[in-house]
Parts: structure tokens; sequence; C-alpha cells
């Protein structure tokens, strides 16, 4: 008798959920200090706003995506499109707090961005190998 891979039915594979987690994580971090410097700071720019906005959307739709991500190949483009907003994400930290005067805070802010950004992208060929292995046809007979 064959085994039929289950795993599509029952929830992801392990190492995407804990990728998920990871992602989910890191964008609460950089959501929290980037509120705070937003609080603290009298005047904003828009490099902060985006970070800010980028990780707020981030905590609210990857609660969504462990729901989702239980059908293979349907979070494919969410993962596509977040991984490039926090690539841009990336740039910015590192544009605005690459100096040495910078601080611990700002440091933390660049290290969970690009944190987020590599383990979104790691979802990304995850998520297009494991949709292509999951449908691949094969012509033996059981």
């Amino acid at each position: 008798m064959a085994r039929a891979d289950t795993s599509a039915r029952f929830g992801l594979p392990p190492f995407f959920l804990v990728s998920n987690i990871l992602i989910w994580i890191s964008a609460v971090i950089v959501m929290g200090i980037v509120s705070y410097f937003i609080s603290e700071s009298s005047s904003v720019g828009n490099h902060i706003i985006y970070e800010e906005v980028i990780s707020v959307l981030t905590v609210a739709f990857f609660l969504i995506s462990f729901i989702l991500g239980t059908y293979p190949g349907y979070i494919l483009l969410f993962n596509i499109i977040f991984s490039y907003l926090w690539l841009v994400a990336v740039v910015f930290a590192a544009e605005d707090w690459s100096t040495d005067y910078a601080g611990a805070l700002p440091h933390t802010v660049e290290a969970f961005s690009f944190i987020a950004f590599f383990f979104l992208l790691f979802n990304v060929v995850f998520d297009w190998h494991y949709g292509y292995r999951a449908h691949a046809r094969t012509t033996s007979t059981v």
C-alpha cells in the first residue's frame, strides 16, 4: 500500500512553520522599537513610517498566513510581496542607522529587519519547491 503525503492536508511542514514564527516575532520586535522611536520623536521621517507600516502589516497578515499556510502554493505570492517590502525596509534601516553612533536599538531594528527578510526569502524558495514537489506526477503504478 502506498503512503500518501498528508502534510499538505494537516498543516505546515515543521521548518516552514518555524520560519513563519520567526518572521512574525521579528516583525513584532521591529514594530515595537519603531513605535517607540515614533513616540519619542517630534519629527519622523518617511523611512521610519515605512518600516512601521510594513511591520504592522506583517504582524497582521502573518496571523492569517498561519491558517492559509496549510494549503501549499496559496501563500507564495504573499511571501514574494512581503520579501520585497522587507528588502526595502532593510535598505532603509541600513541607510538610516548604520553608523557607530546610532545605538543599540537602531541596530536591533536593522538586525531583525534582515532576519524577517531572510526568512521571507527562504519561504519563497521553500514554498516554490514544496509546491512543485507536491504536485509532481509520476508514471509508476502501485
